[in-house]
């Protein structure tokens, strides 16, 4: 089987695909040209929406007093649960989960009923003509609520433990089993056990959650949304607002940031909708940044529990993890860290265990690499444990474990160079010169440690459509429904077109996040560069078959009457294979036929290689290769090296020098993929050292809901990294050999730095974030 795309083998011409082409939408950024989701300011009679949230996390509103608001200049509309237009559907029930689909991660909407729930939860709307009246307004409307006790998480007392109704680890009764991992952990020569703590994180983009809704009839909007995926924002509008889907657009042209908090569809967007019915004018409804830590979810707190039995010589013979987390009173959205826990090594008894507890907070949600970002930490530092145990190496340790198939499925994979990461990684930090006793490495007063952690992250089943329309002037239109979340996919999707048409990128045009757009998945879950360049390389594939046709029927053309298997293309050019002399351009087939466009559709997935894709689009049909998916287990894999300097006196951390060595597929771009490994590694190293968002115990409230006390990195914690990419290619995962990355980048790099810092001090840290105070308390005791 070809393990490359058979247009970019027979046209060694086509350059643009895995160079380092700069932004595309860069010009438009630095300018001001690009539009985000708040900045459609041109609709005539829009205004503005402010939310007034509650001071308590659980309670009931017995009054509201909108006199003094309704006093103050501006102000057209004070929306509360008593005349807030209804839904047509709520989340909540059957009915309603089966009409919106996946995109709702919390399924209560405020402003429905008198209860409060959650700290912040939104108990009115004022709707004035300046963002600065509907605040000041905001300010004096008096919401009266008698408050009742929260609980805060589940390390409450009075918090109830529950298994999920549906497991996230993908079997019943919130357990997954492999083996008997209980009897063989207990009869193990080598035991550890470990709980390791993560704080809630919060996803704090640039660009807050901000939408503007805009009815142009009765029965039909216009959304413009801070979404990931304009898709599912419009299947789930169209059921809140009781509209066909094709009255409901939303629009996203450019996004500030997601990391997986601009997912789901978030009830700011739907009381947007529903205020703007009410109103009857277009509404603005920006988000705070304190409201973005109570209105777009989190990364919920979590603990983990890792037992881990293996041989003496460092064989894993047995894991069992278990998991405790907080979800909200209505949801039980819990990451799925096991599943990283059960297939990153070869181990043949696994055992795992989901428990959630209800709290005052809101649902918390996908935030990147939901699971594997966590439970790499857990299995991470425990193979560091072991090794350090047992005396041996930190990626020996792993290499006696390499599993050669994947051990939750059983499936050979569609391909692996995890190994190769390994050796380059090494190679690239020096890891040779790594003194194997922890805490005798010093420069000066610091404690100098290194760690090493593995990355993996699954190929998620995706589908998307694309357009491709070529003129005669030599130029394109491609157009697909996708978002660009800031990481490139403008650029690296012109860039496929552009080769797969054989024109400069400068002559193709590339429009994304139109719901009027061919559909395509969210940009998420690193699905959209495999997704989306998938279908823009079939559906430029369907023009070349259209023209080719037009070609073999014109007796005028130089291929007239051959046979289409003799016929390839070449930099924009048809030509026979045999005799490259014969053919034409496209420019002039077309305009000999008078045929000002050729237009031409397809569909990428991932688990459709590229041969399976070739086959539906040949055979007109999207059937063939439809088992590619389940015949393979699909991941990329990667390895992070960090050296960090421990200030035993202080107890500060400063991570020094990073190396990250990334097995992703094909890479389409390496600069746009360089930073992506670096933004994801720094929002890793950030969560291992200073984010976590603090509930109060007492009133679940959150006290550090902004940038000033919710901690994030800044360029002087962030030494130059080094990022590199192994040459890879897989014949299974989709059209292009794209596997992504935007998930593994953040994936173990917690455990690096928690290793790291193990090798520096002598001493096992395992509640992140691994702050200055826990590393004095550590010093204090004995190694």
């Amino acid at each position: 089987m070809n393990s490359e795309p058979a247009f970019f083998e027979t046209n060694p011409q086509a350059a643009t695909v895995g160079q380092p082409l700069s932004r595309v939408d860069g010009r438009a950024k630095v300018t001001g040209q690009a539009k985000y989701s708040a900045e459609y300011n041109h609709l005539a009679g829009m205004v503005h929406a402010v939310l007034k949230t509650s001071d308590v996390a659980k309670g009931r509103i017995t009054s509201i007093d909108t006199s003094a608001a309704q006093r103050e200049p501006g102000v057209l509309a004070i929306l509360t649960h008593q005349n807030l237009p209804k839904p047509a559907v709520t989340a909540d029930t059957k009915e309603g989960k089966e009409a919106i689909g996946p995109s709702v991660q919390m399924t209560f909407l405020p402003l429905t009923t008198d209860q409060v729930y959650y700290a912040a939860q939104p108990v009115a709307i004022v709707v004035a003509d300046t963002l600065e009246h509907a605040q000041h307004a905001a300010a004096k409307l008096r919401v009266t609520i008698v408050p009742e006790t929260p609980i805060a998480s589940y390390q409450d007392p009075q918090a109830k433990k529950f298994n999920p109704s549906k497991d996230p680890n993908g079997a019943a009764e919130g357990t997954t089993r492999r083996g008997n991992a209980l009897e063989a952990f207990r009869k193990a020569p080598v035991q550890l056990t470990g709980t390791y703590t993560h704080a809630t994180n919060h996803h704090n983009p640039m660009e807050p959650g901000a939408t503007i809704a805009h009815w142009e009839a009765a029965d039909r909007i216009t959304v413009y949304d801070t979404a990931q995926g304009v898709a599912w924002q419009q299947r789930a509008l169209s059921a809140f607002l009781g509209l066909p889907q094709d009255q409901v657009r939303v629009i996203n042209k450019y996004l500030g940031g997601g990391f997986g908090g601009k997912g789901p569809i978030w009830p700011h967007t739907v009381l947007a909708a529903l205020t703007a019915k009410a109103v009857g004018r277009p509404v603005k409804l920006v988000l705070t940044r304190p409201q973005m830590f109570t209105g777009m979810g989190h990364r919920e707190d979590q603990e983990q529990t890792l037992r881990l039995g293996a041989t003496k010589e460092g064989k894993l013979l047995a894991l069992l993890h278990e998991k405790t987390s907080t979800t909200s009173p209505w949801d039980e959205y819990a990451e799925t860290n096991a599943k990283i826990v059960g297939m990153l090594y070869q181990c043949p008894a696994f055992e795992a265990t989901t428990q959630l507890a209800r709290a005052n907070v809101m649902t918390s949600s996908w935030m990147r690499a939901p699971g594997e970002a966590p439970g790499s930490f857990a299995i991470e530092c425990a193979m560091d444990d072991l090794a350090a145990q047992l005396g041996l190496d930190p990626i020996d340790v792993r290499l006696r474990n390499y599993a050669e198939k994947d051990p939750s499925t059983g499936k050979p994979w569609s391909s692996k160079s995890l190994k190769q990461c390994y050796a380059r990684g090494a190679e690239l930090f020096g890891w040779s010169k790594r003194n194997p006793k922890n805490g005798l490495t010093r420069n000066g007063k610091y404690l100098v440690g290194w760690g090493m952690a593995t990355a993996s992250y699954p190929v998620h089943s995706a589908q998307g459509n694309a357009r491709v329309r070529l003129y005669a002037d030599g130029h394109a239109v491609v157009q697909v429904g996708a978002t660009d979340l800031g990481t490139g996919t403008y650029t690296i999707i012109t860039q496929v077109a552009a080769d797969a048409l054989g024109l400069a990128p400068e002559k193709v045009r590339f429009e994304l996040g139109d719901t009027v757009l061919p559909t395509t998945i969210i940009s998420g879950g690193s699905m959209a560069a495999g997704t989306v360049s998938s279908s823009v390389y079939v559906a430029a594939q369907d023009v070349w078959q259209k023209l080719t046709k037009l070609a073999l029927m014109d007796a005028k053309s130089p291929l007239y009457r051959a046979k289409p298997a003799d016929v390839e293309v070449v930099k924009g050019r048809l030509q026979l294979k045999s005799n490259a002399q014969k053919g034409e351009s496209f420019a002039d087939l077309m305009k000999r036929a008078g045929i000002a466009d050729v237009e031409g559709s397809g569909q990428g997935r991932y688990g459709a290689g590229y041969e399976s894709a070739q086959a539906a689009l040949n055979a007109k049909s999207d059937d063939a290769g439809k088992d590619d998916a389940g015949q393979h287990s699909m991941h990329s894999f990667g390895a992070h090296f960090c050296e960090v300097q421990v200030d035993p006196e202080l107890g500060t951390v400063h991570v020094t020098k990073w190396v990250s060595v990334v097995a992703g597929g094909r890479i389409l771009n390496p600069k746009t993929a360089r930073s992506q490994i670096i933004g994801g590694s720094i929002m890793g190293i950030g969560a291992a050292l200073m984010e976590g968002t603090v509930r109060d115990e007492k009133l679940a409230r959150y006290t550090n809901a902004n940038l000033a006390d919710y901690h994030i990195l800044v360029n002087a914690d962030i030494p130059e990294m080094t990022v590199e990419f192994i040459d890879e290619h897989d014949p299974y995962i989709n059209a292009m050999g794209v596997k992504g990355i935007g998930e593994i980048s953040i994936v173990g790099t917690t455990a690096a730095v928690g290793n790291a810092i193990f090798h520096a001090t002598g001493r096992r840290l395992r509640s992140l974030p691994i702050t200055p105070d826990k590393i004095l308390e550590a010093m204090r005791q004995p190694v």
